[in-house]
């Protein structure tokens, strides 16, 4: 991929969940303005394959909620590229249960992957980001950090706690100079969103609630996600940005 104009020439990245959907579109945004990193994702996803030939990044395959993934993240980058300036939660799951059959596994899981693995690899790229004088964290949340929807509860629940744990994170990281904002997406088209999609009436809904018309593509959270990776972006801290056509202010 070419540098289109090579915004963040000289920045180096860590972006998880990066084989498909959101995660890959703003991997492969921050590759095409100039930023070298780490890509992230299961084993299995397809992640290798995703950035073949792409020199200016490392694939490692690791589940985020590993005992010992953020070291290893932290650590690819820093041995690969030498420091940490940009990262980016986008990991996730949406697992759908009603209610009263939801399982604590699921719920731990869900936690686990949306939440507890935010914290950690967070709490592990602080030290390389202070190296740099700095640095840019970016949470995926989702509109559902503000709203509730049916079998959802575990999601919802790891969600709004991304949403509180970016404004602690804003304020205590803040004095080192570093950023932590959030994304809320609505409802994107992926492959976690396509069960969702196939459901009876709700693309319609949603296209419907949607001043602009439309359900978001991947390419419109990782033109937001780069901006708040900008050097542009240094005094937005602590701000959950929505990227959903306008649907929430919709009534």
């Amino acid at each position: 991929m070419k540098n289109s104009q090579g915004r963040l020439t000289g920045k180096v990245a860590i972006v998880t969940g990066a084989a498909t959907g959101i995660g890959e579109a703003v991997a492969r945004r921050f590759l095409a303005e100039g930023a070298q990193g780490v890509v992230v994702d299961r084993p299995g996803s397809g992640l290798v394959q995703t950035y073949a030939g792409q020199e200016a990044c490392h694939c490692l395959e690791c589940d985020v909620t590993d005992a010992d993934a953020p070291q290893r993240l932290v650590e690819a980058a820093t041995k690969n590229f030498g420091g940490l300036d940009i990262l980016v939660n986008n990991a996730g799951i949406a697992p759908s249960a009603a209610f009263e059959e939801l399982t604590d596994e699921l719920w731990d899981r869900t936690l686990d992957v949306n939440l507890r693995s935010v914290f950690r690899i967070s709490r592990a790229a602080v030290g390389a980001m202070k190296q740099r004088g700095g640095g840019r964290i970016i949470n995926l949340g989702s509109v559902m950090s503000e709203i509730g929807g049916p079998g959802l509860a575990a999601y919802g629940a790891s969600k709004h706690a991304v949403a509180g744990l970016s404004k602690c994170m804003a304020v205590d990281l803040g004095p080192l100079g570093i950023t932590v904002n959030y994304l809320e997406p609505g409802v994107i088209v992926t492959n976690m969103t396509r069960p969702f999609l196939e459901a009876p009436g709700f693309r319609e809904h949603w296209e419907q609630k949607a001043p602009v018309g439309r359900l978001g593509q991947p390419d419109d959270v990782a033109a937001c996600a780069l901006f708040l990776a900008l050097d542009e972006a240094a005094f937005v801290s602590g701000f959950g940005l929505r990227v959903d056509g306008g649907a929430l202010v919709n009534f």
